[in-house]
């Protein structure tokens, strides 16, 4: 699992239904309508974090005057109709040249998450892309040939919207409707838990400026906080990439989860930082064997920028 799978995994695996915005609270879906036939992301997805926040059924057929009338259905990418007062969330009727955003993208908006999900999750706007110009566009804005783009495919993907496609009705209970129903929970509480995290580190974090007769580097260091005692380091990295000239950071600093000292770790790969030449010393517990990671028992700041100089090459 990659790094960003593990953050994912930390911020959502213990969460509980995520708390609704204001405009939610006052509609309550009772039935979640999508289109008939071939199934596509932007529309799964969609439903899937309508579910987190109203246990609905869904429908899918085409929708009539009344539906899209009626408060207490939710129409999803289908309709000709972008009304999220009137709980109605398509955009095929935006024109030709609007900016890459699918029914997706409208259901994010109403729950006032939009933004941080295109910060946070780097698979939304190659979805955005592909649902509205299609895999020859997509490719060629991700500057990739369109076989590769398939190649990206997933099992898991196809076999899930196959299914849902196949169907013309889920019912709370269904396996169908309770998996869409976690991955909604676990979106929402993946964006939602990150953005409290980067808040967190924001007001913690702390760039460390070292000095070497080597050269200089920056580090990037957070203390021990309650409130990033399950995973320290999860969302590090996603927090410095985010600030600007960061170019020069090597490192990372984060309270070791598994003892009270501290772990050290090479940003983005660094290959100036070598922690197998710290492993000698005494208070360093252990240093991988490639170099990328230690762990220490050190506390006092002092002593971890002393490590850090020693582990420079």
């Amino acid at each position: 699992m990659g790094r960003e799978g593990e953050v994912y995994k930390t911020l959502s695996k213990t969460r509980q239904p995520p708390k609704v915005r204001a405009n939610s609270r006052i509609m309550s879906f009772s039935q979640i309508l999508t289109h008939p036939g071939g199934s596509h992301k932007d529309e799964f997805l969609a439903c899937c974090l309508l579910l987190a926040e109203h246990r609905a059924p869904i429908v899918r057929r085409e929708p009539t005057a009344e539906d899209l009338a009626d408060l207490s259905t939710a129409v999803v990418d289908v309709g000709h109709e972008h009304a999220p007062e009137r709980g109605n969330f398509d955009h095929h009727q935006f024109p030709k040249d609007h900016p890459p955003i699918c029914a997706l993208s409208l259901v994010l908006q109403h729950l006032g998450v939009y933004e941080d999900a295109r910060e946070f999750c780097d698979w939304l706007e190659p979805t955005e892309w592909f649902d509205t110009r299609g895999p020859i566009e997509t490719a060629r804005w991700l500057g990739m040939q369109r076989e590769t783009l398939f190649k990206l495919n997933s099992p898991i993907d196809t076999t899930l919207l196959r299914r849902f496609g196949a169907v013309a009705r889920l019912e709370p209970g269904e396996a169908l409707w309770e998996v869409m129903r976690w991955i909604g929970m676990d979106m929402l509480g993946y964006i939602k838990g990150l953005r409290e995290r980067m808040n967190t580190i924001k007001k913690v974090g702390e760039f460390w400026n070292i000095e070497t007769p080597k050269g200089a580097f920056r580090i990037f260091y957070i203390p021990r906080t309650e409130s990033l005692l399950d995973d320290p380091s999860a969302g590090m990295s996603r927090y410095i990439s985010m600030q600007r000239n960061t170019g020069d950071v090597a490192g990372l600093v984060y309270p070791d989860r598994r003892g009270s000292g501290f772990g050290l770790s090479r940003y983005n790969d660094h290959p100036s930082l070598d922690f197998t030449r710290i492993q000698g010393c005494e208070d360093v517990n252990f240093a991988h064997a490639r170099g990328f990671v230690a762990k220490t028992s050190a506390t006092d700041p002092a002593r971890l920028r002393e490590l850090l100089k020693l582990s420079w090459k």
